[in-house]
Parts: C-alpha cells; sequence; structure tokens
C-alpha cells in the first residue's frame, strides 16, 4: 500500500517538510488555553469646565472714534447705551480671551445689547 505523504508546515525555522500523513494525524493538538478579553474601560468623566469670566465691553463713538467705555461689565456698558440715540451711532466691542483682543459685535449682536436698555424716555413735547 502507498503512503500518503503531505507538506508539515509546523517547523520552526526556514522552512516545512513532507511527511507521512499517519504521523500528522498522530499529533497530539495543542493545548489551549481560554482566551481572556479584558472588560471594558469605564469611561472618564469628562473634566468640568473653567467658568467663563463675566463679559467686558468698550464701546466707541463713532463719530469721534472717542471711547465712551472700556473694560467694563454688562450693566454699566448697558447703562451707557441708554444715553446714545441709536444703536449705530456707537460700536461696540466685547474682550476675546483666546485672542485677546477686542472683538466687534455684529450688529445683530449689537441690537441684542441694545434691547437690554431700560424703557427709552418719552420725547419731550413742549409747545411753545
Amino acid at each position: 500500500m502507498a503512503k500518503v505523504w503531505v507538506l508539515d508546515t509546523e517547523t520552526k525555522g526556514t522552512g516545512a517538510h513532507v511527511v507521512p500523513l499517519e504521523q500528522v494525524l498522530r499529533r497530539e493538538a495543542p493545548e489551549t488555553k481560554p482566551l481572556f478579553v479584558p472588560p471594558k474601560r469605564a469611561p472618564r468623566p469628562e473634566p468640568e469646565p473653567e467658568p467663563r469670566p463675566p463679559l467686558k465691553f468698550k464701546v466707541v463713538d463713532l463719530m469721534t472714534e472717542e471711547v465712551l467705555l472700556e473694560d467694563v461689565g454688562l450693566a454699566e456698558a448697558v447703562n451707557r447705551l441708554e444715553e446714545i440715540r441709536s444703536v449705530v451711532d456707537v460700536r461696540t466691542y466685547v474682550w476675546d480671551q483666546t485672542a485677546a483682543d477686542w472683538r466687534l459685535l455684529t450688529l445683530g449682536e449689537q441690537k441684542a445689547l441694545w434691547e437690554l436698555r431700560g424703557p427709552s424716555p418719552a420725547p419731550s413735547t413742549s409747545t411753545r
């Protein structure tokens, strides 16, 4: 009876060699250990963001380029805006921490700030 030969690739080193099939079948299966899968880690809690410092405003007269207010809080800026005739008469800036510079408010932002003002006084109607 003819032997059946197979290529044995279990050799360590440079290559494989040809062995009889019976020799490969008689080998014991390598001992397998159970696979260990570590449990998933609990997610780290997000660090709490730094509290934002209060906004600082700068108000500049549009016509004269005179700085009316600088480095003031919201309440003081709104109080000063009550004395201004129109939102387009001044340029309002806010301090940008990341750029370390004053950022001009958009017209929409200026109008939102303008809306915080108290009720504007009624124009005086004096009849002479």
